[in-house]
């Protein structure tokens, strides 16, 4: 990398550490807060999650269009900045809402989470991923320290739930005031009339092209690979609560899955840093099932084994998947889609597509958990990842595809996308 692409690499870097801090300081432990703090069931629990991802679903199609259009304009990320800012104000007042009114509480709540995290990521994501294209870095290695930012807040927050959960909020929002500071010191002028030089005006894109991608099959097999691949979501959201009840007290638990959510992610920082060149060597469609496969596994790993140990490992085994996962995703879609749209395809394509499955699973996970446990429904959920796994083995595009004209969006020219 040269001077700028360093400087570029830097404050990207710095920008993914303190989002990854600011959620994770008020939402890692989430489950076990609403549980043990606040008093709710693990079905009251899953409908704040649903409407979590249901707000989002609705944010990211507009969040991912709206960053196309604006190309490497930060307006978008600014808007996100602030809301970071507002995280530790916002958790203050959130138990006592719940508590007058779940129904009222669990909007209000999908309506700040799923907008602030849930669809800012996506913005962030895909804004570093098409400047690492542009200046010539791996986005894995700036995104590696979004891993290092969620574990470094989730260590202390373990740590500190025990003692006051206030003590995360108000952390989350210092975390959420440097974001800012280091968003101010972004300069992407240069960096932009790159990205126009090479895809064309990003403000010449319209919904039409956007819409477009609902004709190609290739899109809809890629939407059939996520619905598998965001189970993990819905897995993930209640894991503490299983986690914590293997120890003979739960503020034991609470620290110990502190402690274990920290070194997965610090494992997943040191995955972010090699998946790239695994994927390069095998290609993004075998990145893409082999992330699903380890998924698989996870998932019904944990509802086999017993005891905290072999669960831990289970639940380490995201340290494998996620980055692989990440790293495969970016790359297919800059194979296979017009580039000009990665926001969109990946907010949409992805993460809209994983809010979607997470509002109609969170419930029924909920339920899963009240009435038949943990380990039951964690192998339901396994059941889904395979075979969307096996189906996308089928569907989804080889790399070799990549490179044959005439298909799909192509460009005549810089400025105007059109079928061939």
């Amino acid at each position: 990398m040269n001077k700028d692409s360093k400087k570029y690499y830097a404050i990207l870097s710095a920008l993914l550490f303190f989002f990854f801090f600011t959620w994770s300081s008020s939402f890692s432990l989430v489950s076990i807060w609403l549980n043990q703090y606040v008093g709710l069931k693990a079905t009251d629990t899953g409908l704040i999650f649903s409407a979590i991802s249901l707000i989002a679903l609705c944010a990211q199609p507009l969040y991912g269009f709206i960053q196309d259009k604006l190309g490497l304009r930060k307006n978008l990320l600014l808007v996100i900045a602030v809301l970071l800012i507002l995280s530790g104000p916002f958790f203050l007042g959130f138990a006592s809402i719940l508590r007058w009114n779940i129904f009222v509480g669990s909007i209000l709540g999908g309506l700040y989470v799923g907008m602030t995290f849930n669809a800012g990521i996506g913005v962030l994501e895909s804004y570093t991923e098409r400047v690492s294209r542009i200046r010539g870095f791996e986005y894995g290695r700036a995104r590696m320290w979004g891993s290092l930012g969620w574990a470094s807040a989730t260590f202390i927050a373990g740590h500190n739930i025990n003692i006051d959960p206030n003590y995360n909020f108000a952390m989350a929002s210092i975390s959420g005031v440097v974001f800012l500071i280091f968003l101010a010191l972004l300069k992407t002028d240069k960096s932009d009339a790159f990205n126009q030089l090479e895809h064309g005006k990003t403000s010449a894109i319209t919904i039409k092209d956007a819409l477009n991608l609902l004709s190609l099959p290739r899109f809809w097999a890629l939407i059939l690979f996520v619905i598998g691949t965001c189970v993990y979501g819905v897995y993930d959201q209640q894991f503490p609560v299983f986690f914590s009840s293997q120890f003979a007290t739960l503020q034991q638990g609470n620290e110990m899955y502190g402690y274990l959510n920290s070194l997965q992610v610090f494992l997943e920082a040191g995955g972010m840093f090699i998946a790239p060149f695994l994927v390069n060597r095998i290609g993004a469609k075998n990145g893409l099932l082999l992330a699903s496969s380890v998924m698989a596994t996870r998932i019904i790993g944990s509802g086999l084994v017993e005891g905290p140990v072999l669960i831990s490992c289970m639940k380490l085994l995201h340290a494998v998947e996620l980055p692989i996962l990440l790293i495969s995703i970016f790359k297919y879609n800059s194979q296979h889609f017009d580039k000009r749209l990665s926001s969109t395809l990946y907010l949409v394509g992805f993460q809209c597509v994983s809010s979607i499955v997470a509002t109609l699973l969170s419930p029924l996970a909920g339920y899963g958990y009240d009435h038949y446990g943990f380990a039951p429904t964690y192998m339901v959920m396994g059941c889904i990842v395979i075979g969307t796994t096996l189906l996308s083995a089928v569907f989804l595009r080889s790399d070799a595809k990549a490179l044959l004209p005439f298909d799909g969006l192509q460009h005549e020219d810089k400025n105007k996308a059109q079928p061939i």
